[in-house]
């Protein structure tokens, strides 16, 4: 006769140590999968980034603290004798105020007449996309073939700017002597390229804005005036600080326009439309062969770019949030009260 043991009390049964659990294989990849599969998904971007980016900026560095020779190579470390020897060329200071006027120039007409093309054609135009086509194909000129032409648009002495001048009376201006002039010429080239460029962007952020916001503003009795400051300015004002910033960018790293000016491309006889990038190029490539001082110079470039473009962002920010745009509740009451005026009519 066997003797059973009466069962153990649950009390004992949960102070019992228990066995752990093996984790299989599978199911320990898909924990890694889950963990690690988003960085590998954004890896590309930030090798490419640092193989392209990154790397050559400091290698830059390294190249402005050294005696760096076209032929000999990397030379003794001199420190920051290049960064001196560099604020101590006038042509520096020069290049720095034909950058920053030639900016100004192109820059602000630049963002003005892309936001006011944009606008027109946002309207119910006929052929559209002709008209688009239209204003990006001078983005798809090569930047040669345009100061190429431009140069003879604003030639002296031949020049058809010049003789439309002449027809009305006005004496014939030296593009390629003043200074002025010549700045006005090369902004007038930049913004030729760039303004159906940025009009394109503009017109994709002014089509994602809600119609029932511009209906809401006719029922208010709101004009096409009224209605492109108070609806479509401020819906797309993210879209400006981007264009903004891009257009500060490449304003202050203009170099094409400025470099086929004319036919030497040194920036003119006085240097009167030499730019940073271009008194670069001339620095380590034509001439002088120093890439220690054209490291120097990028360097000083890239962080004039950094600053300026650090104020524009918080000056078009500060702007944007005094004259900020509809917020999704604002959305919600036109479209009810649009509705309420469609059931009533």
């Amino acid at each position: 006769m066997s003797v059973q043991s009466p069962p153990a009390p649950e009390d004992e049964l949960d102070q019992l140590p228990r066995q752990p659990r093996r984790v299989g294989f599978s199911q320990t990849l898909s924990r890694w999968d889950v963990k690690v599969s988003p960085y590998l998904y954004i890896s590309p971007f930030f090798i490419l980034f640092f193989v392209t980016g990154l790397f050559p900026i400091l290698y830059t560095a390294w190249v402005s603290v050294h005696q760096w020779g076209m032929l000999q190579g990397q030379g003794d470390f001199v420190g920051l004798k290049n960064f001196s020897d560099v604020f101590g060329q006038p042509d520096f200071w020069k290049s720095l105020r034909n950058t920053m006027s030639i900016f100004v120039l192109s820059s602000v007409p630049q963002v003005i007449a892309a936001i006011l093309i944009a606008a027109l054609l946002d309207q119910n135009l006929r052929a559209k996309t002709f008209w688009r086509m239209g204003v990006l194909l001078p983005y798809v000129v090569a930047p040669v073939a345009v100061g190429l032409i431009f140069t003879r648009l604003f030639a002296d002495q031949s020049g058809l700017v010049n003789s439309w001048l002449g027809a009305i009376g006005i004496d014939p201006i030296r593009w390629h002597v003043d200074a002025l002039a010549s700045h006005v010429a090369i902004a007038s080239m930049v913004n030729f390229r760039w303004t159906g460029y940025n009009a394109l962007i503009f017109l994709a952020a002014m089509q994602a804005v809600p119609r029932e916001l511009y209906e809401a503003a006719i029922i208010d009795g709101a004009g096409r005036v009224r209605q492109f400051f108070s609806v479509t300015i401020p819906t797309i004002r993210a879209t400006v600080v981007f264009v903004v910033i891009t257009s500060t960018i490449g304003g202050l790293q203009i170099f094409d326009e400025p470099r086929v000016f004319d036919e030497l491309g040194t920036g003119g006889a006085s240097r009167q439309w030499l730019t940073t990038t271009l008194y670069l190029y001339n620095t380590g490539w034509t001439g002088q062969y120093n890439l220690g001082r054209a490291a120097a110079i990028a360097w000083l470039l890239f962080l004039l770019i950094l600053v300026i473009g650090m104020l524009n962002f918080f000056l078009t920010q500060r702007i944007a949030t005094g004259a900020s745009g509809p917020s999704k509740k604002q959305v919600r009451r036109a479209k009810k009260r649009l509705d309420a005026e469609r059931k009533s009519a």
